[in-house]
């Protein structure tokens, strides 16, 4: 009877290894760096910014991170941790996208309001209404005293 388990046991890898029989589902969610959402790489160690994911660059040694059961219907195919929905239904941003500052949904949908559940501007951030669409509640503060206004009512170049 030994030998029949170690036989039910080898016939069992086999499948799997050969994709006769199917796989476990694999937890594939980390912390990628600046702890954004991330893609788990086979190897178990790299962690894909979700941003990454897709983008025909292979970030993974197998390029797991680009195979078309993953990438064949953006966004429907991807894992739902890895998508943002904007508040356009017909509009999505990669998960890492969300709160970063940057208007990536077109709407700010992405870093204002319950939907993005953001937090306030971090420090290197400088809170105001900002001028151009590619921010939305807080401008880089790099952009403060450059001699260009980007907050309405100029406290970029006069209290930033």
């Amino acid at each position: 009877s030994a030998v029949a388990l170690l036989a039910l046991a080898a016939a069992l890898a086999l499948g799997v290894a050969l994709g006769l029989l199917p796989r476990a589902p694999v937890n594939r969610f980390c912390a990628a760096p600046n702890n954004r959402t991330g893609f788990l790489c086979d190897n178990r160690v790299t962690c894909v910014p979700a941003s990454q994911v897709c983008d025909r660059v292979s970030n993974c040694r197998n390029g797991e991170d680009e195979q078309e059961q993953l990438c064949g219907d953006l966004p429907g195919s991807l894992p739902g941790y890895l998508v943002f929905h904007c508040s356009n239904p017909r509009s999505w941003v990669y998960a890492d996208q969300r709160c970063n500052g940057m208007n990536d949904c077109g709407d700010c949908s992405d870093e204002t309001g319950s939907l993005a559940a953001c937090p306030p501007c971090g420090w290197e951030w400088w809170s105001c209404s900002p001028v151009h669409y590619e921010f939305c509640s807080c401008i880089p503060r790099r952009l403060c005293r450059d001699g260009i206004q980007h907050c309405l009512g100029w406290s970029d170049e006069f209290i930033c």
